[in-house]
């Protein structure tokens, strides 16, 4: 938020808010939809309607990136924050394959605090204590999320080990996309790094991809594939206006309950849709577990970094 934009406290919120909600939600129907369509299919697709909603606004506007004047450097950054993004969409979705939605979002917390890390590593900045705290708060957090689980992680490669690691793999992907975009906002506007990541991502995948398939879905699977689509454009269009009107540390508190949409919303999925969905069967230790993540992401954005 810049100091001439009027702060405005319940947009904001609401704002915030909403693209909690709509990345809550979003690992419940992408599981459902990987019953009927692929990995690479699914991101190429929201890739692709995220590029041409980005394309149509910035023609509008009439500020679509000139790619030819950017240097060499720039070119690079860029390529290396589109494969980093793409990396991390299909992971997480690897990792939803073996997982269940509330595991997947409980891990993925860790990507902000590996950005930090590599903010401190990189660009220079420093932590302040309740980031010190936060990061210790997520730690234990996830011990007691995994409380009954960690023998098995370590004891043989089973599916569940399998999607931890893309999990964890692809927060690591999402924090080197965060580094990326710290040096390109410099010399282009977020909308603008969104659509080169966005149309770069679609064209890298579109190889990969089945698109014919998309037309076979039942209404179902298509309606949540849509899902998925206008989620990518409204969770992250909702995400970058809070930030324009509301406080930063606000809009990162907020945004940090979607493990908790996720986990309240998991039982109404499973009593919709008991053919697809099974209960998690979370023990106490594991929902004080989940509570410590939440915290730690809550008080690590309150924390005041300084370069």
């Amino acid at each position: 938020m810049s100091a001439s934009t009027p702060v405005r406290h319940w947009y904001g919120f609401f704002l915030s808010l909403l693209t909690a909600v709509m990345w809550g939600t979003l690992p419940i129907a992408l599981q459902l939809l990987m019953e009927s369509l692929d990995v690479n299919t699914i991101t190429w697709a929201r890739f692709l309607f995220s590029a041409v909603f980005v394309w149509l606004v910035l023609q509008r506007r009439g500020r679509l990136p000139q790619v030819r004047q950017f240097s060499m450097r720039t070119r690079l950054l860029v390529g290396v924050a589109i494969l980093a993004l793409m990396a991390n969409f299909l992971l997480y979705l690897l990792g939803l394959d073996y997982l269940n939605p509330e595991t997947t979002g409980i891990i993925i917390q860790l990507a902000p605090f590996l950005l930090m890390g590599g903010s401190v590593l990189f660009y220079g900045e420093r932590m302040g204590l309740l980031d010190v705290l936060g990061a210790l708060l997520l730690m234990a957090g996830l011990l007691l999320f995994f409380n009954e689980r960690l023998g098995h992680l370590f004891e043989s490669v089973s599916d569940y080990t399998l999607g931890v690691i893309c999990v964890l793999l692809a927060a690591v992907t999402w924090s080197i996309y965060g580094l990326m975009q710290k040096a390109l906002l410099r010399v282009m506007s977020s909308m603008q790094l969104t659509l080169l990541i966005y149309a770069g991502g679609a064209v890298l995948l579109l190889a990969l991809s089945d698109p014919l398939a998309i037309f076979a879905l039942a209404p179902l699977p298509a309606l949540l594939l849509l899902f998925g689509c206008v989620n990518m454009v409204v969770g992250y269009g909702a995400f970058t206006e809070a930030m324009q009107v509301w406080q930063a540390a606000k809009v990162s508190a907020v945004i940090a309950l979607a493990p908790v949409i996720t986990i309240l919303c998991m039982p109404l999925a499973v009593w919709w849709w008991p053919q697809h969905y099974t209960s998690s069967q979370l023990n106490l230790l594991s929902y004080i577990g989940a509570a410590l993540v939440v915290g730690g992401s809550l008080l690590s954005s309150l924390g005041k970094r300084r370069t």
